[in-house]
């Protein structure tokens, strides 16, 4: 931690930021997109913001449940995943959803093995860095299987290389994230059941500790989500028959309405629509079928929403 003193803090919105991993440089790029700048100086973990009373706390993904929920930390961004493992869930509020590092908690044994389903690693061992979720998830199993103290599934916690567990001889199964899967094949390993879907969330404590600063909260609330939508989203807008408009409307709703204009021509009018960008193809084609013409897409740098 950086050796910035208390004074120098005080009065500035504090803002935890994943300081290496997943999440790291997706967020980086989002307090761009928001014109968050700051200056972090090498091996520093907190940079003061130059344009906004905020300093920015970088610390590990799995800590900043607990600053923002039971520390002075007023922001942060981390895993769902993790505000669960922390037990966290009822100190901090998700804001919002950030739409990346989007992954999966899953159970997964040697493809190649003689287990099949969660009910057959039901009393063998898990290794995971996920010790908590982990244990609730197979406390259930082998209650529901009636496993006795003896035979119950032992989960023991390993911080890193759990994918090598199975083949090194250390388990019978892991529990453990998945993003795109190429980690878990390659290590000769499939999924047999999921325990919970994961992404980045914007979170913030649940009881304010900072009543000044919730003006500053919802304004970078605000400009982040104009960020996540700007990314998420394209502006379609086109020109259709006065005739056509209910069919029109309904294929472009916006995210909550679309903005119609009238045209010289009094049978035609000209509509505008915020389309989520992973459809804007399938959107223009519908378009086209109903008689829709000059159909044009513009990218968004940003936005509020």
């Amino acid at each position: 931690m950086s050796a910035l003193d208390t004074n120098t803090l005080n009065g500035r919105l504090l803002f935890a930021i994943p300081k290496k991993g997943r999440l790291h440089e997706k967020c980086l790029e989002l307090l761009s997109g928001a014109d968050i700048q700051f200056r972090r100086h090498n091996r520093l973990d907190v940079a003061l913001v130059l344009n906004h009373p905020i300093a920015l706390v970088f610390l590990p993904a799995s800590d900043i449940p607990s600053f923002v929920g039971k520390g002075n930390v007023d922001l942060g961004i981390t895993g769902h995943d993790v505000i669960l493992e922390a037990r966290m869930e009822s100190h901090v509020t998700e804001t919002l959803r950030l739409g990346f590092g989007k992954c999966a908690l899953q159970v997964q044994v040697p493809e190649a093995g003689p287990i099949h389903t969660v009910d057959d690693l039901a009393g063998k061992r898990v290794v995971t860095s996920f010790e908590v979720l982990s244990g609730d998830y197979f406390e259930r199993l082998d209650s529901r299987l009636g496993k006795t103290d003896a035979d119950k599934t032992s989960i023991e916690y390993v911080g890193g290389s759990v994918e090598a567990a199975c083949a090194l001889g250390l388990a019978d199964g892991i529990v453990d994230l998945v993003e795109s899967g190429e980690t878990m094949r390659a290590a000769g390993l499939h999924a047999i059941a999921t325990l919970l879907q994961s992404e980045a969330v914007l979170i913030k404590s649940s009881v304010p500790k900072h009543p000044d600063l919730t003006p500053l909260i919802s304004m970078i609330t605000s400009r982040i989500a104009g960020v996540i939508a700007a990314r998420k989203y394209v502006v379609c807008e086109y020109n259709v028959r006065r005739a056509g408009l209910s069919a029109a409307t309904a294929i472009t709703p916006g995210r909550r309405a679309p903005t119609i204009s009238p045209l010289e021509d009094s049978e035609w009018v000209a509509v505008s629509s915020m389309v989520e960008k992973n459809q804007m193809a399938d959107v223009m084609d519908q378009l086209v079928e109903i008689g829709a013409e000059d159909i044009l897409i513009f990218n968004l740098d940003n936005c509020r929403v």
